[in-house]
């Protein structure tokens, strides 16, 4: 009886972002040795996962939608061709992307899931080799589990 209260009140004093890690997330299981965490936010029809580093750099982000982003990506600004989720895709270099160097290691995509489903992912890399790690690292992201909470709600 006393064990369980002391492992109560042990739990009462987690702070909340503790216990909230430990609820299952619907954003795309992250290899472990990505080295990379996902902060997520849900929201009416959509569910943002945003992948950060161990010094808090935010580089890899998906947004699941019920809605079309619709996104006018310029066939001009269209850079590699990848996968995501199993669906096949072309990166694109954003129009927004700032100075030529900056250009060089930031893409943004959009893929349609489903009925309904869409994922706008974009990679904010430190580096032509850090893009092309975390565009094959998107391309091994499953993300059924977030396009079914969209369909769900749940």
């Amino acid at each position: 009886m006393i064990k369980s209260l002391y492992l109560l009140a042990a739990l009462l004093g987690l702070p909340a972002a503790a216990l909230a890690q430990q609820a299952p997330s619907r954003c795309p299981p992250l290899p472990a040795s990505s080295g990379l965490q996902w902060t997520e936010k849900v929201g009416n029809g959509f569910l943002a996962c945003k992948a950060l580093s161990a010094d808090n750099r935010q580089s890899l982000n998906v947004m699941l939608t019920s809605r079309d982003p619709d996104l006018h990506l310029s066939r001009s600004q269209r850079a590699e061709a990848g996968r995501f989720s199993g669906e096949s895709l072309h990166w694109y270099v954003p129009e927004l992307a700032g100075s030529q160097d900056a250009a060089a290691s930031r893409r943004i995509t959009v893929v349609k899931l489903g009925k309904d489903q869409y994922a706008q992912v974009w990679v904010d890399a430190a580096s032509a080799e850090d893009l092309a790690r975390l565009q094959t690292l998107a391309g091994q992201l499953d993300a059924s589990a977030g396009a079914s909470y969209l369909v769900s709600g749940q």
